[in-house]
């Protein structure tokens, strides 16, 4: 397992900085928004497993041959069967930065999923208060503000979209149907789950390059996704207006009324920004081969780590 850590660690690296690096910096994800996705997934999820596995192997190299092994003889000493002194300073120390690691990556998810709840009821109860039922819209709620808002704040059966009396007098009814189905997209996709595993992510680990191109990236990428979804129904000229629209109303409307920290699908100035221009200079979607190579590889990137650590195990 010593060759096994060396690599886990050597992919740890590289999943860590120039890979995220070079895609945040790559022009074709905006052309395969749901491959780029499922790429920056994969990324995230090998490089947290290379981390702890680098760290797993290496401090149970003196216990085994696999990793089967190695936790074998680890459950050995703590129940007193064999002595720590096998162990040695260096792989105990591995072992617990490995239990560490994964005990604090645990612990955010966790505690990123609580804070983004406790906002939501915070949001959720302030719209009780400046906000009403749309009379021909279900699950629409009307903000009276004369500045053009719209976005959506997810809770499963309880989720809205929040629309302001602005928007609902500056939009022409099809600028408006744009924007209706680009919000009711992010809910039917649960947009909101990949923001929270990327928030969490970057909460856990903020120096680490990844986590913070990949939840700049993939903010944007869902934004695109949506906006695919509207192009299906409207022409692109109405939705570029529309997102023009709604991001000069975004601008004039208090933080503390919008309280977006997570808590609502709102869109920033730079993936509004990376919205219009995709619109506006649009490039040809990616071939379907092509897109289909990049999941592929994405899924091929998963098994690495996972086969490191537990082929040697079933070849023995």
């Amino acid at each position: 397992m010593f060759w096994t850590s060396w690599l886990l660690a050597a992919l740890a690296v590289i999943l860590a900085w120039p890979v995220p690096v070079l895609l945040s910096r790559a022009a074709w994800p905006a052309r395969a928004p749901f491959a780029a996705m499922v790429l920056w997934q994969s990324i995230a999820l090998a490089g947290g497993l290379s981390m702890i596995g680098a760290m797993l192997c290496y401090g149970l190299v003196t216990l085994g041959e696999s990793l089967a092994s190695g936790l074998h003889g680890l459950l050995r000493i703590f129940l007193g069967q064999e002595s720590l002194d096998t162990l040695g300073v260096l792989h105990a120390f591995a072992l617990s930065a490995a239990a560490l690691l994964s005990a604090h990556l645990v612990f955010t998810l966790w505690l990123t999923y609580f804070r983004i709840q406790r906002q939501r009821r915070r949001h959720r109860d302030l719209l009780h208060l400046l906000s009403s039922p749309s009379a021909d819209r279900p699950h629409t709620l009307v903000i009276n503000h004369q500045a053009p808002v719209a976005y959506c704040l997810p809770g499963g059966s309880r989720s809205v979209t929040v629309l302001s009396e602005g928007l609902l007098e500056l939009l022409s009814p099809d600028e408006l149907r744009a924007v209706l189905l680009h919000e009711q997209t992010h809910l039917a996709q649960r947009h909101h789950l990949l923001l929270w595993a990327f928030a969490a992510w970057r909460s856990a680990l903020p120096w680490l390059p990844t986590s913070k191109l990949a939840q700049q990236s993939v903010s944007s990428l869902i934004e695109i996704m949506a906006d695919d979804v509207a192009l299906r129904s409207v022409d692109k000229p109405t939705l570029v207006t529309a997102i023009a629209l709604v991001a000069s109303g975004s601008a004039q409307v208090p933080a503390d009324t919008l309280m977006a920290d997570n808590a609502a699908l709102i869109d920033t100035p730079s993936t509004t920004s990376a919205r219009l221009s995709r619109l506006l200079t649009p490039a040809p979607a990616l071939a379907a081969s092509r897109q289909i190579l990049v999941i592929a590889a994405a899924l091929l990137l998963l098994t690495i780590p996972t086969a490191l650590l537990l082929v040697p195990g079933l070849l023995n």
